[in-house]
């Protein structure tokens, strides 16, 4: 009777031991720097293609790793739309939705684009939709316009020595360079291996 009494009375204290722990949350607001595995290009993607992300610097919520470096991230196209030839700007948007632990834990998971590298171009977050968008092209289309523009006055000068045939030269160059303007497409949206994205929490996540 006094063994099955001590029993009764240790077994309260065995299951509040340590191996039942407190969740951790990620408070809203939180910021977290992600490293892309693959690379992701709006000459290629299409909706529903996954993308696939590490944690490059962790979550600390008082004084605890929540989420450490090297945390697995996955993500979704959700939109993938080309430059265009004449107009339209290259826009690709992202949802993440999974991070999995070091422990194998998969936790849901909803943040926003916040930021992304340029890579040297104009592409930037939108942050009215969350989508990385690219620059306009008009300065690189006029360069390559006074190019061939002047290349042709050049070659008509040299053939007719004279200004008609600069004239005409100018204009037959002027139109070679406006269809190239017209044929060929803008900068595209280019998300390459090893960049990073700034992401935001925008609602708590509990983590078990």
């Amino acid at each position: 009777m006094r063994l099955a009494v001590l029993a009764l009375s240790i077994s309260p204290l065995v299951l509040s031991g340590p191996c039942l722990r407190a969740a951790s949350v990620i408070p809203q607001g939180s910021h977290v720097l992600l490293r892309l595995v693959n690379s992701v290009s709006t000459r290629t993607a299409r909706e529903g293609d996954r993308v696939y992300m590490k944690t490059a610097s962790p979550i600390v919520v008082n004084g605890e790793f929540v989420v450490p470096v090297e945390s697995y991230v996955q993500g979704v196209v959700a939109r993938a739309r080309r430059s265009g030839r004449v107009a339209g700007r290259a826009e690709l948007a992202i949802r993440i939705d999974t991070l999995t632990l070091p422990s194998g834990q998969s936790v849901e998971i909803s943040p926003q684009l916040s930021s992304v590298d340029s890579d040297g171009t104009e592409q930037k977050v939108e942050t009215r939709e969350g989508a990385v968008q690219q620059g306009a092209s008009k300065g690189v289309d006029a360069e390559h316009l006074a190019i061939l523009t002047g290349s042709g006055a050049a070659l008509g000068g040299l053939a007719d020595r004279g200004w008609k045939g600069a004239g005409i030269g100018a204009g037959a160059g002027g139109a070679v360079g406006l269809a190239y303007v017209l044929l060929s497409r803008g900068r595209e949206v280019d998300l390459r291996q090893g960049s990073t994205l700034d992401v935001v929490f925008e609602r708590a996540v509990t983590i078990q």
